[in-house]
C-alpha cells in the first residue's frame, strides 16, 4: 500500500508498546517530539514506550533520555 492511500495525509495516533506500536487512529506520518519532524509510519523505529513519544532516529531517541534523566550518570576519570 502506498503511504499515501487510504489513512490519508495526516498524523497518526499510536499507542507505543515494548517492541511494537498500536495504530488508534490511522494516518501516514507521527511528529518527532524532540525535533518536530514527521516520520513516516512505515519508518517509524525509535519511540518511548514510558513517553509515549516518537522519534525521527537514534540521536533524538537518546536526547530525549538525557532530558528526561532516564540514563545513569557516567563519571569521567
Amino acid at each position: 500500500m502506498n503511504r499515501f492511500e487510504g489513512s490519508g495525509f495526516r498524523e497518526a495516533k499510536i499507542r507505543y508498546l515494548d517492541g511494537d506500536y498500536q495504530i488508534l487512529t490511522a494516518g501516514s506520518y507521527v511528529i518527532c517530539a524532540m525535533t518536530g519532524a514527521q516520520i513516516p509510519i512505515d519508518e517509524l523505529r525509535y519511540w518511548s514506550v514510558a513517553r509515549q513519544e516518537p522519534y525521527v532516529d537514534c540521536a533524538s531517541s537518546l536526547e530525549a533520555d538525557k532530558r528526561a534523566g532516564m540514563l545513569p550518570n557516567q563519571s569521567r576519570g
